[in-house]
């Protein structure tokens, strides 16, 4: 008997409204502050930096947001995405659990980033703004936001993280394509590029200071010129809950529902997107499901930081968030899962690892790369370096069912391909890729510099 290898929606059925955990939340996250007043962030100070709309799906608490029809035409390009039974990944670790993945490699970009970039795009355009800022670390979200702003006819300037600029040229080569200027961080073009080339020549940049700059930029010439960001904020997670939407859905036709929800973990928004939507069976319902944040164990913020407001960015221009941080000016390694090296994680995802309501775990930058390659052996697929983290978390939890001799039904977020990510599968190929052991006294280093009067 032929068997079911994965399950599509008809564009009939796909979801027409976005997912507001923060609805369900019995604790819901504490509020951005403003760093000068140390009083919550206004409206009105942060449309210096956002669109309008995108504010108010910030702020909200209703559950569920309308998807505007024009955002919905332009996803149709690619939703809904395959949810695919790995039946060759379960053969060759001989599990007993069933393994399934959410493909969102299908989008233009190759990753699930224009999820969100396309409605931030979108409201932009509607507030007539003619240019949007971002910044991008392994060019997942860079390629993204520039597919969307060429759609909606928007001049985009992207400051790329350095290391990644220069290990991964193919990206900015997308972005090229789709219109986009992209920008080595740190550069001249900012204050706070130029202060942080005279402190270090040789900066191979972050997350967190490519934020400051593209910020920099933007509040410039506010009334036509704004801020979008791939992750971190609510209204971002908000958009991806399309992922774990379709998902729910597609289990249910599958006749089955996932014990385990991973997805690998930057900022928070693939992650958000998967794992949402099916935490709400766990929020209103109380079904027992585990939900695993992944991240690299060379920037471990949910495991090894703190529970602190910090900024958002290097500069301290962005609004003060409540979130499990490294500290602003943790620098991480030049690992290959570039969108991944970020200090600090969403407000909303670190209230739920707070009250303990989803788990997270580290991988070290080695037995990532050895996961993807199982996967790719087995699948087909060649995953992103971000995705492999939650792939090598979906491996160890097949290993330890076929240890305990139970079934268990495993569900992960293949959040992108690599496909443009090959020079990383080269270094490793080539044994020039290491782990990181990040020592105890670096992170404390850097906590301490935040401001210990805001907690």
């Amino acid at each position: 008997m032929s068997k079911t290898k994965k399950i599509l929606l008809t564009d009939k059925q796909m979801p027409t409204r976005w997912y507001n955990i923060v609805a369900d939340m019995k604790n819901r996250p504490l509020p951005p502050l403003n760093p000068k007043t140390k009083k919550p962030v206004t409206k009105e100070e942060m449309s210096v930096i956002f669109a309008e709309e995108l504010i108010d799906q910030e702020m909200s608490t209703e559950r569920y947001i309308d998807i505007p029809e024009q955002v919905q035409d332009v996803y149709k390009i690619w939703r809904s995405t395959p949810l695919t039974r790995a039946y060759a990944l379960e053969k060759a670790l001989d599990t007993p659990a069933k393994i399934y993945f959410k493909n969102e490699s299908t989008s233009p970009a190759g990753s699930h980033k224009p999820n969100t970039a396309i409605p931030q795009a979108y409201y932009n355009h509607k507030q007539g703004i003619k240019h949007l800022t971002t910044e991008t670390g392994g060019g997942q979200w860079g390629t993204a936001i520039a597919f969307a702003s060429q759609y909606f006819d928007l001049d985009l300037k992207v400051f790329m993280v350095k290391v990644s600029y220069n290990q991964k040229p193919y990206r900015k080569l997308m972005m090229n394509a789709w219109g986009a200027d992209v920008i080595p961080s740190p550069s001249t073009l900012t204050q706070a590029g130029r202060d942080m080339l005279a402190k270090d020549p040789d900066c191979s940049g972050s997350l967190g200071l490519a934020i400051s700059e593209a910020v920099e930029m933007a509040v410039k010439d506010p009334e036509t010129t704004k801020y979008c960001l791939g992750s971190v904020l609510n209204h971002v997670l908000l958009h991806q809950t399309i992922i774990g939407e379709e998902a729910v859905m597609q289990m249910e036709m599958a006749g089955d529902m996932p014990d385990i929800v991973i997805g690998c973990f930057g900022g928070g928004s693939n992650f958000a997107g998967i794992g949402f939507p099916f935490l709400k069976e766990k929020l209103t319902k109380g079904t027992d499901i585990r939900v695993i944040a992944v991240e690299p164990a060379s920037c471990p913020k949910l495991t090894r930081g703190i529970f602190h407001y910090d900024f958002g960015d290097t500069a301290g221009f962005t609004p003060l968030i409540p979130m499990y941080t490294l500290g602003h000016n943790f620098q991480p390694a030049d690992i290959h899962a570039g969108g991944l090296r970020y200090h600090g994680a969403g407000a909303i995802v670190s209230q739920l690892l707070k009250d303990g309501l989803i788990e997270a775990q580290s991988v070290p930058q080695l037995e990532t790369f050895a996961a993807g390659l199982t996967f790719a052996k087995t699948e087909g697929i060649i995953p992103a370096p971000e995705s492999t983290h939650a792939i090598a978390v979906a491996i160890r939890e097949a290993l330890k069912a076929r240890e305990e001799g139970k079934s268990k039904t495993i569900l992960f977020n293949l959040s992108g391909h690599g496909m443009i990510d090959l020079f990383a599968y080269e270094q490793y190929f080539a044994g020039k890729l290491q782990n990181y052991d990040l020592p105890d006294s670096v992170i404390r280093a850097s906590i301490e510099e935040l401001d210990t009067i805001i907690k």
